[in-house]
C-alpha cells in the first residue's frame, strides 16, 4: 500500500460502531426503489461496496406522508423506512451488506419545502413548510425553470406545533424500525435545503415562536429531532448528521457566516446526541472561513469535539458540477492523496467517497491496491452497478 493513502485505511471505533476503515460511502439518491420498497438489485449494489469503512445510504423518507415527492428520482422509486414491504426489502440490503462484511447506515430524509405537491407516496397531502415559504426566488437555485415557476411560487402556510411534531415523531420511528431491522446505527440529511435545514436556515425560517429566531435558537427543530431519535435507538448506536452552508434554494447560501455561528448552530445539536458531524461541501479542499485552512467538517469537529466526516470531490479531478467525464488520471490519485493527509493530520475522521464509489464498486479496493481508477462517467447515475 502506498503509504500516502494509509491512513484512510486505519480502523475507526464510536460507540458501537467498528470500521475497518476510513472510507465512506457518501449518500446519493438513486431512485431504484418501486414504491419505496428496494429490491434485490439494490441490495445488491449495495453489498458490492461493503468493502469501504461505511455505507450510507441514499436519503430513506421518514414516516411522514409529505417527507417525498417529485418527478424522476425524487418520486416514487425513492425509497422509504415504514410499511412491510419496504421494511422488509431493507432488511435484505442491511443481510447482504454484513454477509459481505460491510457496515451500513441508512439517510433518514424529509424533503420539507423542496417536495413538489401533489406528486409522491402521498400526493393528496399538502407538503410542510415551516414558514410557508420555500426559500429566497431570487438566487442561483439547483432547480429547473419550470420548478421555480411552480413548486417554488406555490403558496404555503407555516407549519403548526401539530404538524412540527408530527415531522420530530416521524424521524423517530422510522430510526426504530431502521434498528430493528439491522441498521448499523442512522444517518440524519439535515443538509441541502430539506426539513430540518428549512429550520436551521433564515431563507426559510422566519418563524417568531419556539422553532425560530437567531442562529441558535434555529436549531431547536434539529436539536429535538435528534434527541427523539437518540430515545428511540439508545445510547449505544451512533448518529450521523449531515449538514451543509449551501442550499438547492441558493448555492451561494451560508448557514454561518463566522465559527462563532456555526458554532451556535452546531452546539446544540452536538449536545442532543449526535456522534457524527458530515460536512457536505462542494470541494473538501476549500477552506471554510478566512484565516484558516478547515474546511466545514474540520470546523465541526473543531467547535463541538464530535467526531467530523469531509465530503466533496475525493477520488475525482473536478467538483460535482464541473464536468460530466473526470476520474481516472493522476490529478484524482493526488486528490485521494491530500485528503489523506488531511486526515492523519486530525482534521477529520472519516471521509465520504461520492461519485467515483457509486460509478465503481471497485474503487476502494482500487485506491489500497494502487490500481488506476476507472474515468467517471455521468451516465452511472442512470444504472445501478
Amino acid at each position: 500500500m502506498d503509504e500516502r493513502i494509509a491512513p484512510l485505511f486505519s480502523p475507526f471505533a464510536l460507540r458501537s460502531l467498528r470500521l475497518a476503515n476510513r472510507i465512506v460511502m457518501a449518500p446519493m439518491t438513486r431512485g431504484f426503489s418501486p414504491n419505496g420498497t428496494p429490491g434485490a438489485d439494490v441490495a445488491a449494489y449495495y453489498a458490492r461496496r461493503a468493502d469501504t469503512g461505511l455505507i450510507i445510504t441514499e436519503g430513506v423518507g421518514v414516516d411522514h406522508p409529505a417527507a417525498l415527492g417529485g418527478s424522476g428520482v425524487d418520486g416514487d422509486n425513492a425509497p422509504h423506512m415504514y410499511g412491510k414491504a419496504a421494511l422488509e426489502g431493507w432488511r435484505a440490503v442491511v443481510d447482504a451488506v454484513h454477509a459481505a462484511g460491510g457496515v451500513i447506515l441508512p439517510q433518514l430524509w424529509h424533503q420539507g419545502v423542496m417536495r413538489e405537491m401533489g406528486t409522491g407516496p402521498h400526493p393528496e397531502v399538502e407538503s410542510v413548510r415551516p414558514s410557508g415559504i420555500w426559500g429566497p426566488l431570487d438566487r442561483t437555485a439547483m432547480v429547473s425553470p419550470h420548478y421555480m415557476e411552480t413548486v417554488a411560487g406555490e403558496p404555503g402556510r407555516p407549519m403548526s406545533d401539530s404538524e412540527v411534531a408530527d415531522v420530530i415523531a416521524s424521524f423517530a420511528r422510522s430510526a426504530r424500525w431502521a434498528m430493528e431491522i439491522g441498521f448499523d446505527g442512522i444517518a440524519i440529511h439535515g443538509a441541502h435545503g430539506y426539513m430540518i435545514d428549512n429550520f436551521l436556515w433564515e431563507g426559510t425560517n422566519r418563524r417568531t415562536d419556539r422553532w425560530g429566531g437567531d442562529h441558535r435558537a434555529r436549531t431547536a427543530f434539529a436539536a429535538e429531532l435528534v434527541r427523539a431519535v437518540r430515545r428511540e435507538i439508545g445510547p449505544e448506536p451512533v448518529v450521523n448528521f449531515r449538514f451543509s452552508q449551501w442550499k438547492q434554494q441558493d448555492v451561494r447560501a451560508r448557514l454561518a457566516e463566522t465559527p462563532q455561528q456555526l458554532a451556535e448552530v452546531l452546539g446544540p445539536i452536538a449536545d442532543a446526541g449526535v456522534d457524527i458531524f458530515d460536512g457536505s461541501q462542494r470541494y473538501f479542499d476549500r477552506p471554510e472561513y478566512d484565516g484558516s485552512p478547515l474546511n466545514l467538517a474540520g470546523w465541526a469537529k473543531k467547535l463541538t469535539g464530535k467526531a467530523a466526516q469531509t465530503v466533496g470531490g475525493v477520488g475525482l479531478n473536478s467538483g460535482v458540477y464541473d464536468s460530466k467525464k473526470t476520474g481516472g488520471s493522476d490529478a484524482a490519485v493526488e486528490n485521494v492523496h491530500k485528503v489523506a493527509e488531511r486526515l492523519a493530520r486530525g482534521e477529520f475522521d472519516l471521509v465520504g467517497v461520492g461519485r467515483a464509489i457509486m460509478h465503481d464498486p471497485e474503487w476502494t479496493r482500487r485506491i489500497r491496491e494502487g490500481d488506476e481508477l476507472l474515468p467517471f462517467d455521468e451516465g452511472s447515475r442512470l444504472v445501478l452497478t
